[in-house]
């Protein structure tokens, strides 16, 4: 094992982000799986119900786009969800609602959970660094970054709240 992993907190942070994203994609799939029995229940009861409030938040186009997806690529779409923020968990949630198989599920997570863990661990290693080498250039280019995100944010509403006139 290369000695920047054994040496260093690496592989303690790693193991940690590991178990949280397992537990977390895990949750997420079971949780779509519950919801998916809710609904069936529901409509058994009353056919022409939609559903519970968990039930109406599985629906939707952000619902539909992870479905198709996991149609489109099976379960190799499982891991390649992880390297994305957001999409992720509407992956796991539809493979849950969809009723992959947990097997199956659970075998084709692992490598995205290892890649999701690996990519977190080592940029907050890298920002944890940068920090304690240069804390008040990086306190400076925090500062600057939520400048901009605030600008960005407060631009995206102004643009909205303008009221188009006709020509």
């Amino acid at each position: 094992m290369p000695s920047f992993i054994s040496d260093g907190p690496w592989l303690g942070l790693f193991f940690f982000l590991l178990g949280v994203v397992f537990l977390r994609a895990q949750g997420t799939y079971w949780l779509g799986r519950w919801v998916r029995d809710r609904a069936e229940t529901a409509s058994q009861r009353a056919p022409d119900a939609r559903g519970s409030r968990w039930v109406r938040r599985f629906s939707g186009p952000r619902m539909d786009r992870a479905g198709a997806f996991l149609d489109r690529w099976g379960f190799i779409g499982v891991p390649v969800s992880f390297l994305t923020i957001g999409f992720q968990t509407m992956v796991n949630a539809s493979a849950g609602y969809g009723r992959m198989r947990w097997d199956l599920y659970t075998v084709a997570m692992i490598p995205g959970c290892i890649a999701w863990a690996m990519l977190y661990a080592a940029l907050g290693l890298t920002i944890y660094s940068a920090f304690v080498a240069a804390p008040w250039l990086s306190l400076a280019v925090l500062a600057a970054l939520i400048a901009l995100a605030f600008g960005l944010t407060r631009l995206r509403r102004n643009a909205g709240s303008v009221a188009h006139t006709p020509r």
